[in-house]
């Protein structure tokens, strides 16, 4: 069974940084595009952040220069959040899909707010 398993959300101050973390279970996330996505309350699910499994990062340019995606290992991917803004408080999820399969995590909440 496939499972995404988000960590490191919380609250922080503006300006802060929070570092995020995907782990999976029952596939190899080398293989896979990864995207970590947010959800705000009464808005849409959008992108923040693409890895593809040839190393081409899209990020979106409400976080560019802000949020860095990375591969830790084959099993986790990361998203280094700088300069937070209130404006990025939402759910984050993490998402991995190649031409087969999709999966999502459950997410994980991050509250920027002083």
């Amino acid at each position: 069974q496939v499972q995404l398993v988000e960590s490191g959300g919380g609250l922080v101050q503006p300006g802060g940084s929070l570092r995020l973390s995907c782990a999976a279970s029952g596939i190899m996330l080398s293989s896979y595009t990864m995207g970590w996505y947010r959800q705000a309350p009464g808005q849409q699910r959008e992108l923040v952040a693409r890895l593809t499994s040839g190393g081409r990062t899209i990020y979106p340019d409400s976080v560019k220069g802000r949020f860095i995606i990375s591969r830790d290992n084959a099993k986790s991917v990361s998203l280094q959040m700088n300069s937070l803004k209130p404006a990025d408080t939402a759910v984050y999820y993490c998402n991995a899909q190649n031409i087969i399969n999709q999966y999502w995590g459950l997410g994980t909440q991050v509250t920027v707010s002083s």
